[in-house]
């Protein structure tokens, strides 16, 4: 693959952490969610170093931050699967933790960019 931008953001890099966990956590769920909440939260995960990505691709600081806004919204649908499979008896409290602890920090780095782009001033 090419070397893209954002290959060296830590944010992307921990995202893709974060997949694994839940690409990892979710194979213990029951056969029959393969294709419901266990896909959901696949789906979320994934979609957080995606928008990531994209955005750093993208041409001005405004479209990288709307994108990384994608990001932090998919890290609040995952909190939102992660709480329903609570509930369901789906994970285990140490999962629980470690999820949310990753969810939040992933989402205080996003903030941090999204700050930094901000005091970026545009190119003259």
């Amino acid at each position: 693959m090419i070397n893209k931008p954002h290959k060296e953001l830590n944010v992307w890099k921990k995202s893709l952490n974060l997949i694994t966990k839940v690409y990892k956590i979710t194979r213990s769920f029951p056969r029959y969610e393969q294709y419901g909440i266990s896909i959901q939260m696949r789906k979320s995960s994934l979609s957080v170093a995606s928008n990531i990505a994209e955005g750093a691709a993208r041409q001005t600081k405004k479209e990288f931050i709307q994108f990384l806004h994608m990001a932090q919204g998919s890290l609040s649908e995952l909190d939102t699967q992660v709480e329903a499979s609570k509930q369901l008896g789906y994970l285990q409290e140490k999962d629980i933790k470690d999820l949310s602890n990753n969810a939040i920090e992933i989402d205080k780095m996003i903030t941090g960019l999204i700050k930094s782009l901000k005091k970026i001033p545009p190119p003259s």
